[in-house]
């Protein structure tokens, strides 16, 4: 999980793990999560699989900014 402050919310990008079979290398899931204040302001859904890790919670980081830019 990756965490940073952004435009006076607290964003979070999420990855996490799927794997449907064991002979297929794991994939994650990215989502993100807004709070303001230690309190949930917006949450995604699964924004995409990804192939590593980073990708996944770069994506769910990427979300949340764009959510914060719309929104804040």
């Amino acid at each position: 999980m990756e965490v940073e402050n952004y435009r006076g919310y607290r964003i979070w990008g999420h990855a996490i793990v799927q794997q449907e079979d064991i002979l297929r290398p794991e994939r994650y899931a990215a989502s993100g999560t807004i709070t303001q204040n230690n309190r949930l302001v917006e949450a995604s859904g699964v924004l995409g699989a990804f192939e590593t890790e980073e990708e996944a919670q770069l994506v769910g980081l990427s979300w949340a900014r764009a959510w914060v830019d719309n929104h804040g």
